[in-house]
């Protein structure tokens, strides 16, 4: 069998990630349960910056933090010199409660409201990344009450298209997020922030979309956008400083994906933008980059407890877990893929082909449709590869189920960092009619 991230078969013939068995952590800690093997999440997060040491680029690789946002998880990128990505007055209290350094703190969104802009400027976050005039004037208002300085990117669209699902697309002129290169949204919002005394203008940041496996349109992106940098330089005398080319670098869900390494990736990224700023005599920019999902999407598995099955004659056997859509929606939201074996068994020869279903009231609740697996039995643990990013992330209490715990495990110990919801959480903030 092929195993994903850093899984593994130990000695018992289970399956085991961070050398800590599966099926022992489905006893202690119960099912749904996501798992995330933390030296995997090092390594990768090493990987990225790496590349910028070796190309001796001044840079920071912050965590795009809505893949997964705990308290524990943003220590952890703390442990790793990271900085920070949060896109709302949730992500950025989790962060500040974490401890993490309010100057590595980078904030985005939208539709950022006047509480949340507010917590940003007093919390003295390092950066805000204005995506609309609304913002700017919103942001301004703040800035200028608060008798405060703040550090600003604009997100640009660069009308760069991923080649990626429609609704993970980001960098295409068509977009909610940013102001347009094409149409002079961008000049204009350049000369706006220009002459607000208490913006500090760092730069520019893009996106062009996620789980993307080529580096073609991050490159077409850069060029449109250090092309832009030239000619702001010689009309406005603005230089930037900052050049946030934000994340989307791919991972493995299924056999067909093929992601490149991070290494490879930010290498190729360097290249380019070293040549065109030297090409244009533009001084290079400091390089931000925010990997999310490549960080911890492949570091993580969710474990169910396998439950009912439907057989319908020349058609198809259902298998439900006790889980789902409440807590992986991905494949419902955009018909994400998934792997995934019997944790129990998952080197026995496959008897059958079934498609496993969630346990909420909906016909889409279905994780993954023709999966092969052995002779199922109903004390089976269903192990689904590569959910670390946006499972807990996206969780809800559909049909009032609880959200799973959150586990995280290295060199062989587990430690719970989420515990799981009780049905009392569920009410805790109901009230009565009467």
């Amino acid at each position: 069998m092929y195993t994903y991230g850093s899984t593994s078969i130990n000695n018992k013939g289970n399956l085991a990630i961070g050398d800590v068995d599966t099926i022992d952590l489905a006893k202690q800690f119960g099912t749904p349960l996501y798992v995330y093997d933390v030296a995997f999440i090092r390594e990768r997060a090493r990987g990225f910056k790496l590349a910028f040491e070796d190309q001796k680029v001044k840079s920071q690789v912050a965590y795009a933090s809505k893949a997964f946002s705990a308290i524990a998880m943003i220590q952890l990128a703390e442990e790793e010199g990271l900085s920070l990505d949060v896109v709302s007055g949730g992500e950025l209290y989790t962060a500040i409660k974490a401890g993490f350094p309010v100057e590595r703190i980078h904030f985005h969104g939208n539709n950022k409201s006047k509480q949340e802009l507010e917590m940003a400027v007093e919390s003295g976050i390092g950066c805000i990344v204005i995506d609309n005039f609304y913002e700017i004037e919103l942001l301004k208002a703040i800035c200028s009450e608060k008798n405060a300085t703040i550090n600003i990117l604009l997100r640009v669209t660069p009308g760069v298209e991923a080649h990626t699902h429609d609704y993970i697309l980001t960098g295409q002129e068509d977009s909610k997020f940013g102001f347009d290169l094409q149409n002079g949204q961008a000049e204009e919002a350049l000369r706006t922030v220009l002459d607000v005394k208490n913006f500090v203008v760092l730069g520019l940041h893009c996106h062009i979309g996620s789980q993307i496996f080529e580096t073609t349109g991050v490159l077409l992106a850069a060029k449109k956008i250090i092309e832009q940098m030239l000619h702001w330089k010689n009309k406005y005398s603005f230089e930037a400083t900052v050049l946030n080319l934000g994340g989307g670098f791919g991972i493995r869900y299924t056999k067909e994906d093929e992601p490149i390494s991070p290494y490879q990736y930010v290498s190729e990224m360097l290249k380019e933008v070293k040549k065109l700023t030297e090409q244009h005599s533009l001084k290079l920019p400091e390089i931000w980059i925010e990997p999310g999902r490549s960080l911890v999407g492949d570091a993580g598995i969710t474990l169910y407890q396998v439950g009912s099955s439907k057989e319908v004659p020349r058609v198809r056997k259902y298998l439900a877990v006790d889980g789902g859509m409440s807590d992986n929606i991905r494949p419902a939201l955009y018909q994400a893929k998934y792997e995934a074996v019997l944790a129990n068994k998952p080197l026995e020869k496959v008897k059958e082909v079934v498609s496993i279903a969630g346990k909420c009231c909906e016909s889409g609740d279905m994780l993954i449709w023709d999966l092969p697996l052995p002779e199922i039995d109903d004390e089976d643990i269903l192990a689904v590869f590569c959910t670390g990013a946006y499972g807990y992330s996206m969780a809800n209490n559909y049909n009032r189920l609880p959200r799973p715990a959150v586990v995280f495990v290295e060199n062989g110990k587990s430690t719970l960092v989420v515990k799981r919801e009780s049905y009392e959480d569920l009410i805790k903030l109901d009230l009565p009619l009467y």
